[in-house]
């Protein structure tokens, strides 16, 4: 071991894989001196997680990020890229394939426990391969899992066992998509580690790759979870977090709207029809926010004059410190099955086919788009 500044031996934190320091308590990877002797040994930040469910600010840059991935590509691995099937197209890294080279990719879609029990799996996996084509990524499988149910996962072992072969296995992924339940799961299948890897609902829990001896001599290797911030769940209050984040299943709201009618979801975002014949819009949104139906010409207004009270989570004052709301507008063509989503905060699916003109008004910065009906 090397001797850091401050005396210590450059010893990593079990939970998040940071050097540890003496020194700083308000910079990554500080410990008190006395908890040292503690087995398995863990950063503040880390034992706060644990027992509290505290959260810590502290991230890491995104360019050491892409510096970390890009290292994967001159590595001879397995690669598992875990997405959240609540935010695909907020979790998935889109240029992944650029940075893993020809190492093989598995494609594990976690919080599959989120959509309703009744639904199409072979479907699922469909739209989930042809969309991770149409973003330029090249997968060996795809496994639907959930991390939360511990379903799915002896068929991601057993991908993993397949193709595998003689070699290391990084683990990416973006913040909040499940990695370290993930890994916590690996761990325990794989190697006789008793430690475990710190889990919170916290983006950036994960801060420099952890590696985790397996018994015939390789390794797990956890890499940070990348903080992309068009995500909801980057840019909520820490309080709020839960509010957006759905634990439970979705359960769909399903509205007959004419057009020049708004739903408001909490005070976090709204949708307009603006025009097209009186239709059905199903919203899968997290049952933490309370969806209010309006007038479109009443819209401005009754945000204006009751965000952050009936208009909430969030609160005036986290509202007032989140990016100004930008407008998008969509045309929906006749006969197209689509959803509108709106990354970290989900989606309203347009179940008509006679087409429609539409609009979503979010925080600055936030991923809004059309795309091929999930459901």
């Amino acid at each position: 071991m090397t001797e850091t500044p401050d005396g210590l031996q450059a010893v990593k934190c079990s939970g998040c894989g940071i050097r540890l320091q003496t020194a700083q308590p308000e910079q990554p990877g500080y410990v008190p001196e006395k908890a040292l002797d503690k087995e398995p040994v863990i950063c503040q930040r880390c034992f706060r997680i644990k027992n509290y469910n505290e959260s810590s600010s502290v991230t890491v840059d995104q360019d050491e990020f892409l510096a970390l991935l890009t290292r994967i590509g001159d590595k001879d691995a397995l690669v598992i890229h875990i997405v959240d099937l609540f935010d695909f197209e907020g979790s998935l890294i889109s240029g992944l394939q650029r940075f893993v080279g020809s190492n093989p990719v598995l494609l594990a879609v976690n919080k599959t426990d989120l959509l309703p029990k009744v639904t199409n799996w072979n479907k699922i996996r469909n739209w989930v391969q042809k969309q991770a084509k149409e973003q330029g990524l090249r997968t060996t499988d795809i496994v639907l899992c959930s991390a939360k149910k511990n379903q799915g996962f002896d068929r991601l072992l057993e991908a993993v066992a397949e193709q595998r072969g003689d070699r290391d296995v990084y683990v990416v992924g973006a913040t909040n998509v499940g990695k370290s339940t993930l890994i916590n799961r690996l761990i325990r299948d794989y190697s006789d580690l008793e430690q475990e890897l710190t889990t919170s609902r916290y983006p950036g829990t994960t801060l420099d790759m952890v590696n985790i001896p397996l018994d015939d001599g390789h390794f797990i290797i956890d890499t940070p979870g990348i903080v992309y911030p068009w995500r909801f769940s980057e840019i909520v209050s820490r309080k709020d977090l839960a509010a957006v984040m759905p634990e439970k299943p979705l359960k769909p709201a399903a509205y007959q709207l004419d057009s020049g009618q708004t739903l408001f979801f909490g005070g976090m975002a709204r949708f307009d029809f603006i025009e097209g014949a009186h239709q059905s819009f199903t919203c899968y949104i997290s049952g933490g926010l309370k969806i209010h139906r309006t007038k479109l010409e009443k819209a401005d207004d009754l945000y204006a004059n009751h965000a952050g009270e009936l208009l909430s989570p969030p609160s005036k004052e986290d509202a007032e410190a989140m990016p100004e709301w930008t407008r998008h507008e969509f045309r929906i063509p006749k006969g197209s099955e689509s959803d509108v989503y709106i990354s970290g905060l989900g989606w309203i699916k347009v179940n008509g086919n006679s087409g429609a003109l539409v609009a979503v008004h979010a925080p600055r910065g936030i991923r809004v788009l059309v795309r091929p009906s999930l459901i």
